[in-house]
């Protein structure tokens, strides 16, 4: 596998991570409360963003970003990439007749919704792909995190000395 193509695949798996969660909840909640189709999937893929935002945000602040630039790159790297997927896993989970409705309790459900994020990543996969090609969307974000890669490797100490001149040169 190309190099892109691993950065592609590992960058789908970690946006899939955030909206799978949220995308879970959401129509975990939904269904309990015997909301409508319509509402289910509100919900869902507003906390699929939340979660995707999130678990990129939380990555970037331990890589030393401030609070406002995490969330910026965050939302540059995220949101095509979870918008992708949420488009594609909730038509699905329109798309297959009772899927939203059939209860927690019903298998047809837990499999639908397990299937829908599989269309998911593979919906997201090449856009991620496309993206990172282009230095955009995830490619973004990893830059931070080989920026903090190789600041550990060369010390601490020289990585602080860095960021006070660059910060002094801002």
């Amino acid at each position: 596998m190309t190099t892109i193509n691993k950065t592609a695949v590992q960058a789908t798996l970690h946006c899939l991570a955030g909206c799978a969660v949220g995308e879970v909840l959401g129509m975990v909640i939904g269904t309990a409360l015997g909301w409508h189709g319509a509402a289910t999937v509100v919900l869902s893929i507003s906390l699929a963003f939340a979660f995707g935002y999130s678990f990129s945000m939380v990555s970037l602040l331990r890589h030393g970003l401030g609070l406002r630039h995490a969330l910026k790159v965050a939302l540059a790297a995220d949101t095509l990439s979870i918008a992708t997927m949420e488009i594609a896993d909730n038509a699905f989970m329109i798309l297959v007749p009772g899927a939203i409705g059939a209860g927690l309790n019903s298998v047809h459900f837990w499999v639908s919704l397990a299937l829908s994020l599989v269309v998911a990543f593979f919906a997201a996969l090449p856009v991620n792909r496309w993206l990172i090609a282009r230095g955009k969307g995830h490619a973004i974000a990893h830059q931070y995190h080989v920026d903090s890669v190789r600041s550990h490797q060369h010390g601490d100490n020289e990585a602080h000395d860095h960021h006070n001149h660059t910060a002094h040169h801002a």
